[in-house]
């Protein structure tokens, strides 16, 4: 997979200092694997007791950031709940496939804490879910960028991933 770029995409700012290292850490790793790239967009500020109305009208405010950002022609993961759940091994080969397809762009997609406008999962190749269970979404981020960081050493066979 060297030669591609991977882009993430994430509505919704890293505040606590153990996330944000922990996305710097991977970030820095994915580095020498990648052209990596990293995208926060602000998320739509919300009364204490949203509405479905207002939040509906803020993921749609934020699909369409998102749709700004997004490359031509790049494949794009987007992570739901919903989602698809793959094994870290099945992950990388699945990823693997868009260049050889020739998509040599690779974009994920993280939603605000209400999750994710239905545009964006509809313009998704892949959507992926990291689990049945819950998990705040910028613990996913770190999660996400360890997958990734992941499925590189699974792909050049290292010991990394047992």
């Amino acid at each position: 997979m060297k030669g591609i770029s991977v882009s993430v995409i994430c509505v919704g700012k890293l505040k606590e200092k153990f996330y944000i290292e922990g996305a710097a850490e991977y970030a820095k790793r994915l580095g020498a694997y990648c052209k990596f790239q990293l995208t926060e967009l602000p998320e739509e500020r919300l009364p204490a007791n949203p509405s479905q109305a207002q939040i509906d009208a803020a993921l749609e405010k934020e699909a369409q950031a998102v749709k700004s950002r997004l490359p031509k022609g790049a494949a794009v993961v987007a992570l739901c709940v919903e989602g698809e759940l793959l094994s870290s091994e099945k992950l990388a080969a699945r990823l693997e496939q868009w260049p050889a397809a020739g998509k040599s762009t690779l974009v994920f997609l993280i939603g605000s804490s209400y999750g994710m406008h239905p545009s964006l999962k509809e313009l998704a190749q892949l959507r992926l879910s990291m689990s049945p269970m819950t998990f705040p979404h910028h613990l996913a981020r770190v999660m996400l960028l360890e997958q990734l960081y992941r499925c590189f050493k699974i792909q050049e066979g290292s010991g990394y991933h047992k």
